[in-house]
């Protein structure tokens, strides 16, 4: 038993993770080169390696002929007769090759092929230990800066948060601790090539993961996610549990499981809404916290029309057009948002409509009803999907609804 190589290649394969069976043909190999390089050629080399022990014999096969033409490929009938004197002409010997008579050129081909493969097998192990976890997060140790990057050690690789993945504003300190999202794992031929990011959408859906049981096991189902990193993101959640609130779950008691994830994406404000199969009401759940009088999707064309109240329009667009734009994004509709006085003006409402709200405010309606508009009926007709609000009224017995508006009594 080769007691010696047996524990070399036990601890390569506890430290760097390679497998002895890797490193043993490795070594085979080698010694094939080293018999090349010393004979000249390697065509008639055998290797045995015991699996097991660890013990191993390099024999070259020599046609036994009368006179001797090619040394490297035969051997005489006196020579052969030494070794086993059952060979005659026209057999194989197999010749014992000691590696010791190995010239020194030829030894270290030998040892530089064997550190080779180690460092081959060390890169590939890195790689795919990584590579699994592309398209998740990490955690990752920041070390320094490279001008406008930011090098990350990620524990057995390095990866570098180029100033693209960073979020404005964001700043780290050496040795603190921060969550990444892999973006990609390349391989390259020195090592594995990790791309991060902080502004990537997918890193607020991991971190919610992590945080959330609910979504974690599939009972809460992120549908989708509009990001403006370091600013604001919307994100719309939908509950395969009829008994699972999905906002509430993300939320968590107190806020504390959406306070984690803000926390780490360093102050982030994250809207979390009411995901829905309707566009209209997703389109109306999306400008949230803009209250909207009526929505009309088109899901053909994926464009929608959207009423606010007049004193909501600059709520509903956001500053800078920051919420209709993540609205948009959210949802995937392009957004067109007026206000009642402009809506009414384009035709879209009644022109007596700001009056027959207020009649019916007159006459005291304090229920919940959703305004229809004309065209429509229950919230819904042919051509769109439209929904919306007409202010919280309540019918009266024997009231009639005033002309031109229908109204609609919701479920709460």
């Amino acid at each position: 038993m080769n007691t010696e190589l047996m524990e070399a290649l036990t601890i390569l394969e506890k430290e760097k993770n390679i497998s002895r069976d890797v490193m043993m043909d490795a070594i085979e190999n080698s010694l094939i080169s080293a018999c090349k390089n010393h004979f000249g050629t390697a065509e008639n080399i055998k290797v045995i390696m015991d699996r097991e022990t660890c013990d191993y014999a390099v024999y070259a096969e020599k046609k036994v002929v009368e006179e001797v033409t090619e040394p490297a490929l035969e051997i005489s009938l006196e020579d052969a007769e030494k070794i086993d004197s059952a060979l005659q002409i026209g057999d194989v010997a197999q010749i014992p090759v000691q590696s010791k008579e190995f010239g020194r050129i030829a030894t270290q081909n030998a040892k530089n092929l064997i550190l080779q493969k180690i460092r081959e097998e060390e890169r590939k192990v890195v790689f795919d230990q990584y590579f699994e976890k592309e398209k998740d997060i990490v955690t990752g140790i920041v070390q320094r800066y490279a001008g406008k990057n930011i090098s990350i050690n990620l524990g057995r690789a390095d990866a570098m948060l180029t100033e693209n993945e960073q979020v404005k504003g964001e700043t780290f300190k050496p040795t603190e601790r921060i969550k990444l999202y892999v973006v990609e794992v390349k391989n390259t031929p020195k090592g594995p090539k990790i791309l991060v990011s902080r502004t990537h959408p997918e890193l607020v859906k991991r971190l919610f993961e992590a945080e959330v049981a609910e979504v974690r096991e599939g009972i809460v189902e992120i549908k989708s996610i509009a990001r403006e990193a370091g600013s604001r993101t919307k994100m719309a959640v939908w509950s395969n549990d009829p008994d699972v609130d999905p906002v509430g779950a993300c939320v968590g008691m107190n806020g504390a499981r959406v306070n984690a994830v803000v926390q780490e994406l360093r102050g982030e404000k994250i809207d979390i809404i009411n995901w829905d199969e309707n566009p209209a009401l997703l389109i109306e759940n999306a400008l949230s916290p803009a209250k909207v009088i009526s929505v009309m999707a088109d899901p053909e064309e994926k464009v929608a029309s959207v009423i606010v109240p007049d004193y909501q329009l600059s709520l509903a667009i956001g500053k800078e057009g920051q919420n209709a734009r993540l609205a948009a994004r959210l949802t995937g509709y392009k957004i067109d948002i007026k206000s009642e006085t402009q809506a009414i003006e384009a035709g879209d409402l009644p022109e007596n409509y700001m009056e027959q709200m207020g009649l019916m405010g007159e006459e005291g309606y304090t229920g919940d009803y959703e305004y229809a508009g004309e065209g429509a009926y229950d919230g819904y007709d042919e051509d769109y999907d439209y929904v919306g609000y007409g202010g919280d009224y309540e019918e009266p017995d024997g009231q009639d609804e005033p002309d031109g508006i229908e109204l609609v009594e919701t479920e709460n």
